[in-house]
């Protein structure tokens, strides 16, 4: 969705100034991961670096030239630091990102970068059918794209239901 705005903007408004900053890119490396023993729970809050996410929002927020920013690589499993560039001209930023509204330590913090908060805020069993989906289209078979929907995936899906702050705008799906 976040993409789709970001293209129905820049379709609408001059220069393009709509881009899409997705927290993904802060995932922890595999082997930090692997040295804090927190490799099976990639993907819940504790295996991110909010406090760089932090820091990225914050110069996007104040500085004026452009600025790289790490993305996430689902082929490799892995996220590539300053794999994209986001040009001085596109400041109509869309955060993306579960834990944008986490009532935690650091996450908290983000609040004051936004200007408006959207969530989204689908079921338990439709997030389980997308989850599900997503692992199939990454070429597991049916019971090993469930056991990973339903295994982390589902306990990271439920803390974001349960831990985060109300947005501005919530959008029941």
């Amino acid at each position: 969705m976040a993409d789709a705005l970001a293209l129905a903007l820049n379709d609408q408004l001059p220069d393009h100034p709509a881009e899409v900053v997705p927290m993904d890119g802060f995932h922890y490396d595999n082997a930090i991961l692997d040295a804090r023993h927190l490799r099976a729970r990639k993907g819940a809050p504790e295996t991110f670096d909010a406090d760089g996410f932090l820091a990225l929002l914050r110069r996007l927020r104040t500085e004026k030239g452009d600025i790289a920013t790490p993305v996430f690589d689902r082929s490799i499993d892995l996220a590539r630091g300053s794999a994209r560039i986001i040009g001085h001209h596109q400041r109509l930023l869309i955060v993306e990102g579960n834990y944008l509204l986490l009532n935690r330590p650091v996450w908290l913090d983000l609040s004051s970068i936004f200007d408006v908060t959207v969530f989204l805020q689908p079921t338990i069993e439709t997030i389980e059918k997308r989850l599900i989906q997503r692992w199939l289209d990454h070429g597991l078979d049916p019971e090993a794209a469930a056991l990973r929907a339903r295994g982390n995936d589902l306990t990271n899906a439920k803390t974001v239901l349960t831990e985060s702050r109300s947005a501005d705008i919530t959008l029941q799906q």
